[in-house]
């Protein structure tokens, strides 16, 4: 069994199965239109929880919840499911796939076999695409990929079940019905607006704005209290959150740059091009950081307080930056 399925190329998995997903039900909509409609830019430092005994941060909303929102937005009906069996989570996949119905999964991208060693690592909010079986082979769109590809039952399976945080337990979804006009003028102007709040208004010191400028100050304050080798660990698995898990913060600031420039023509907005721009060299400083970052962590340069200071001094200039952004967007007035 295989569904006439389109395979593209994206750069984030859960926008790109999102996309995927509602192109296959004749829903054009780009990456970056999907990412600024869920409301996916987002912001958090999480020095509570730690991988590889550093500190992690977020530069996008939690997994899944992009999906949802589309859905609340688009007024579009999602399907879900979670097993506790495993037998049962894959009968039920292949009894939507015998419908001709694609199928998205959350996976675990540690153990997936077509993924290059250097890309494994322990995350288990991995989206992918199955839209078909051919004997013990499922047929995979994985929307970070280039081209379609293959999993058998069992790796599927093992998957499917990873273990550990955000672990998928089987996890599958599907659009089931739509409305029959699209309303994407509201949901654009929705999106906007609830990316404002978020990166503005929470009162919570380590989120959107606030949470840039308390990151700030935690690497202003690193070399003295945890010393030399720990500081530059930190600051390394900083750029590992940033550059490498998903398409990190730069990375997500050019898609929200895209989305802005997209709307901008949509809704016929000079302004939200105008904006995308200055989310764009917010991207850009986003990466600046990240090079200084990695050439403390590499040794590349005197790991001092005072390049510290100098990382946390262009942490400071980005939420300074993104605060002026996010506030022009918010006093934006739609037609």
């Amino acid at each position: 069994m295989e569904v006439d399925f389109q395979h593209c190329q994206s750069a984030h998995c859960e926008n790109g199965v999102i996309s995927n997903l509602l192109r296959h039900h004749n829903i054009h909509i780009s990456e970056p239109m999907v990412f600024g409609i869920g409301s996916g830019l987002f912001y958090v430092y999480l020095p509570f929880i730690k991988i590889n005994h550093a500190p992690t941060a977020s530069f996008r909303i939690l997994p899944g919840v992009i999906f949802k929102r589309i859905a609340s937005r688009l007024k579009i009906k999602i399907k879900r499911k979670k097993f506790t069996s495993k037998k049962k989570a894959m009968k039920a996949l292949d009894k939507i796939l015998e419908t001709g119905q694609p199928v998205g999964l959350q996976v675990g991208a540690y153990h997936l076999s077509y993924f290059p060693p250097a890309y494994r690592f322990h995350f288990n909010a991995h989206n992918v695409v199955v839209y078909g079986k051919k004997d013990d082979q499922y047929l995979i769109s994985d929307p970070v990929m280039e081209h379609p590809t293959s999993l058998t039952s069992e790796e599927l399976v093992r998957v499917r079940f990873a273990k550990g945080a955000f672990a998928p337990n089987g996890h599958m979804y599907y659009p089931v019905s739509f409305q029959e006009e699209i309303d994407f003028k509201t949901a654009i102007k929705k999106g906007i607006k609830k990316t404002c709040r978020e990166m503005l208004k929470i009162p919570i010191p380590i989120i959107g704005v606030r949470g840039i400028r308390f990151f700030s100050k935690q690497v202003k304050n690193w070399l003295s209290k945890h010393g030399s080798k720990k500081a530059a660990l930190y600051l390394g698995q900083m750029v590992r959150m940033q550059e490498e898990i998903g398409t990190g913060g730069g990375g997500f600031r050019f898609i929200y740059a895209a989305f802005l420039q997209e709307a901008g023509e949509f809704l016929k907005m000079k302004r939200l091009d105008d904006l995308s721009e200055e989310m764009t060299q917010a991207g850009d400083l986003w990466r600046e950081f990240a090079i200084t970052a990695a050439r403390i962590y590499k040794k590349r340069c005197s790991a001092d307080q005072q390049t510290f200071d100098q990382a946390a001094d262009k942490l400071l200039t980005i939420a300074d930056r993104e605060e002026a952004i996010f506030k022009k967007m918010a006093e934006l007035r739609f037609d």
